[in-house]
């Protein structure tokens, strides 16, 4: 072991104390010096572990080294240059514009903040559904600024002694000020800030005054610029001091990426995999709606190990050439699911518009809401033009309601949401209210979407009809009435309501602004019922003698699921009769035998 007046050991004990500001590691040092120097056989192994503070130990990227300009040439290791912030985050380029302009000048520049005598943001909150790039975003732009990076995981500040946690959170400030320019960035930051009048524990709420209190005295110091920024998903949960000018000074929201940002995000991940030439990115992103960074990075990951698993059976027999094909990612498609829907029961239908028969002008009022709100907004646009921001199909049961909303989410390539009132209803007081919240922000973010309340009249019936059920019927009228309320068209959602009893619904929800467009999905005509009659059994081994328009007339007064199911019992009817595949075919008088069972 070096003796304790080396220069060159005392600058490295300094160096780490400076870091770590543990200065009882200068007294683990004498005592190892001294046990060395009386006993010269003892072997000293030379590693010094501390448990509890793993946050505070500098992160990759974390020691302090001079910029480096951009256009300077690769340096004699042949290390590459940095890349670009826009070559590892797809899909963000507002969400980067409106960062750098935050925190680029106050760390690179702190004297023009000085001239025109502004103050630096204390704090920049991130919001977003997880999976979004907040984290990378963060790590990307502090490795291009070249500026420090602290990094902490808001769970590892809090520690079991008293005062403990309030000790690390002052010492994470205190290494960034030692290294500024540093950009501090806490995630989950809701988990050491939460609501003080939601919580009960002690820690959390000194914690939360800790916080506050470091935010609000740490500019004194101008020469060494810090800004803290700070990762949610759960911004309502955070305390609502920490969200005012001063501290927390501006909120940057991480959205879902449409289909331009998903196309930016798939091309990032499949720039290094060799791609068959019948994939079309494009086409994948339209078929990602309401995926989010992490989920398109899951499925071109998954995508590739279905393409090893094709490719290379067995490791003693690898070909050369190794190809993802269009077949890989469709299969990864129906494995990888949004993940901020996967509380809910999300659906990708595949009902178009022909498989629906008759309605005619059922389909033509539906098919110009799709323009208005998904496909064709900007038609709209130009003309001011406003879509419904909700429908209302009401009718006999049986006559396609439900179907007639998964053609509306498939003609629009949209996610498809189907609620029903059992998944709503809670024994808890705002439990309920709560759910039907969750379920339109999380609509929004899985923008293109489809919400589908079927049997809507169980959920939402007319105020003072039920007195007994202690007001939670009138209270998820209200949260939904204002979940309507605050609907834009423009945010990519449209709510359709389907009920057989259009009179036992709330009168407010069905006035204009809100279930506006009201559309009567009646019995099929016989034309309509022939057409039901041939979609049902097109696919089918029809005998030369069956008369489809003879059995639409005869069907009067019938609904499509009525159809639906006579078309299937004669099919069934053939195959008690034949009871082998050879020459099996539906005749006639299987279809009569159908409609006698139905009618008796």
């Amino acid at each position: 072991m070096p003796p304790s007046d080396d220069p060159n050991w005392r600058s490295l004990v300094d160096k780490v104390s400076s870091f770590w500001d543990l200065p009882q590691l200068l007294t683990l040092a004498e005592e190892l010096q001294q046990q060395v120097e009386q006993n010269p056989d003892l072997q000293v192994h030379r590693e010094v572990r501390v448990s509890g503070l793993r946050s505070n130990i500098p992160k990759r990227g974390s020691i302090p080294r001079p910029p480096r300009d951009s256009s300077s040439p690769v340096d004699n290791n042949n290390n590459p240059p940095t890349p670009a912030v826009e070559e590892l985050v797809g899909g963000l380029d507002e969400v980067l514009a409106q960062l750098r302009d935050l925190v680029e000048v106050p760390l690179k520049r702190p004297d023009i903040m000085q001239k025109l005598g502004l103050q630096p943001p204390s704090g920049v909150l991130l919001v977003g559904a997880p999976g979004t790039g907040k984290t990378l975003v963060v790590r990307s732009l502090a490795q291009n600024l070249g500026v420090n990076l602290v990094q902490v995981n808001a769970p590892e500040l809090v520690g079991k002694y008293y005062g403990e946690s309030e000790a690390r959170l002052r010492q994470v400030f205190a290494t960034a000020q030692q290294q500024a320019p540093a950009i501090i960035f806490i995630d989950e930051i809701d988990a050491i800030a939460p609501d003080r009048s939601r919580v009960e524990g002690e820690v959390e709420k000194r914690m939360v005054a800790q916080l506050l209190t470091l935010l609000d005295g740490w500019h004194k110091d101008k020469s060494a610029p810090v800004i803290l920024l700070a990762a949610t998903n759960r911004p309502d949960s955070l305390d609502p001091a920490l969200r005012r000018p001063g501290r927390l000074d501006t909120e940057i929201m991480f959205p879902i990426p449409d289909r331009r940002a998903r196309r930016e995000i798939l091309a990032i991940h499949t720039r290094s995999m060799p791609l068959s030439p019948d994939i079309d990115l494009d086409e994948i992103a339209e078929l990602t709606a309401g995926c989010v960074g992490a989920d398109l990075k899951g499925i071109c990951q998954e995508a590739a190990r279905l393409s090893l698993k094709r490719q290379v059976p067995d490791l003693n027999q690898v070909p050369e050439h190794l190809e993802i094909s269009l077949e890989d990612f469709r299969q990864a498609l129906q494995k990888v699911k949004p993940s901020v829907l996967r509380s809910w029961s999300l659906e990708t239908p595949a009902v178009a518009w022909e498989h629906i028969g008759g309605l005619t002008h059922t389909k033509q009022l539906l098919q110009e809401a799709v323009c208005g709100a998904f496909t064709q907004a900007e038609l709209y646009a130009h003309t001011r033009a406003q879509a419904p921001k909700g429908i209302l199909l009401y009718g006999s049961p049986g006559t396609g309601k439900t179907l007639l909303a998964k053609a509306v989410a498939t003609s629009a390539r949209a996610n498809f949401i189907n609620l029903s009132g059992a998944e709503v209803v809670s024994k808890w007081v705002g439990a309920s209210e709560q759910t039907i919240k969750q379920v339109f922000q999380q609509a929004r973010q899985a923008a293109p979407c489809v919400l589908f309340i079927d049997e809507i009249d169980t959920l939402c019936p007319a105020r003072g009809t039920h007195v007994q059920d202690g007001g939670i019927t009138d209270r998820l009228i209200g949260q939904l009435l204002t979940e309507l309320d605050g609907m834009r068209s423009s945010q990519g959602v449209l709510v359709i309501g389907a009920t057989n009893r259009r009179e036992m619904i709330d009168p407010a929800l069905l006035r204009s602004g809100r279930l506006e467009l009201h559309i009567c999905v009646d019995l099929p005509d016989r034309d309509s019922r022939y057409q039901i009659l041939l979609i049902h059994n097109r696919d089918r081994p029809l005998a030369e003698d069956v008369d489809l328009h003879h059995w639409a007339e005869q069907t009067e007064g019938w609904n499509g699921a009525d159809l639906a199911f006579f078309s299937n019992r004669a099919a069934i009817a053939a195959i008690r009769r034949h009871q082998q595949l050879e020459g099996l075919t539906i005749t006639k008088g299987d279809f009569e035998t159908a409609f006698t069972e139905i009618k008796t």
